[in-house]
């Protein structure tokens, strides 16, 4: 199938963009990659009046260390953070997420704020950003917002972004040396939705103790799930095999998924117990290097 007919407008700053988008209201779209937004316009599942493409927007693409802050601009493509010395190097868990989004040449198009923007459940990104407590940042015609990342998933396909609002830069606090993450998931088949993921980040302290933790959950709900219970059980314990089974058994109860083509729903869970298990042991792994 084809796009019902829309009208497309391409602004060359950050402040007509938001003004298109506060002129324009509920019609209209931001479209970045448009990996996500341009199949369901083809079909008829999202049916926009406007579409508004940022690509031609200066300085919103960009990977850097700033402010102890790893900055992440919203036009990054995936492919930029799949390659970049830095994210490898310092996030790796990062580098997981984007090496297992769909294949290369989606990730030479899609961007790392459309994912988020998108409030997929089913997306890569969004249980990594709860992993990493990271911070979302808004622009609108007040100018920037700062939203925390377990406030911007509201419902299914729905963020705390206003009408009149663009994600222009994600922000990941840089902790400790001794961080780990992790991110795996099980998929049908290469580069397809998580039947189920988890995201996992460690911050050690002496001795492995668990200074933070942070988990986040795939697939497995309506929105992105962050494993509280779970990432609280862990604080200040060792993680050694009874506390990371204990930790896992809490993720998977936190889980919600429903049945479907992709496995029962006690088949998830299971899923989500056991990749929580993975993830903890690859992370800490990583925090010891």
């Amino acid at each position: 199938m084809v796009p019902a007919s829309f009208e497309y407008l391409r602004p060359s700053t950050l402040s007509e963009a938001v003004s298109l988008l506060s002129e324009k209201g509920d019609e209209a779209k931001i479209i970045s990659g448009g990996q996500s937004l341009i199949p369901m316009m083809k079909f008829r599942l999202s049916r926009p009046a406007c579409l508004i493409d940022i690509n031609r927007i200066p300085n919103l693409e960009y990977i850097k260390e700033e402010d102890g802050y790893l900055k992440i601009g919203g036009l990054t493509r995936e492919a930029e953070l799949e390659s970049s010395h830095l994210v490898r190097s310092k996030f790796p868990i990062l580098h997981d997420t984007s090496f297992v989004i769909a294949d290369a040449q989606v990730r030479n198009l899609a961007t790392v704020g459309g994912n988020l923007a998108h409030g997929d459940p089913a997306n890569d990104h969004p249980a990594t950003m709860l992993a990493l407590n990271a911070e979302i940042v808004a622009t609108g015609p007040q100018g920037e917002r700062v939203i925390p990342i377990h406030e911007f998933f509201v419902s299914i396909f729905t963020t705390a972004l206003r009408p009149d609002e663009i994600l222009t830069e994600i922000r990941i606090p840089s902790r400790n040396s001794r961080n780990g993450g992790a991110y795996l998931k099980v998929e049908r088949k290469v580069g397809d939705y998580a039947t189920a993921g988890v995201a996992v980040q460690l911050s050690l302290q002496d001795r492995d103790q668990i200074e933070r933790a942070g988990i986040g959950l795939t697939n497995v709900g309506p929105t992105p799930i962050k494993a509280n219970r779970a990432e609280a059980f862990l604080q200040g314990k060792m993680l050694d095999d009874e506390n990371m089974d204990q930790a896992a058994r809490l993720a998977s109860e936190e889980a919600q998924p429903n049945s479907d083509l992709r496995g029962p729903a006690e088949y998830k869970t299971a899923l989500v117990k056991e990749l929580t298990r993975r993830a903890l042991r690859r992370a800490l792994e990583r925090a010891r290097q």
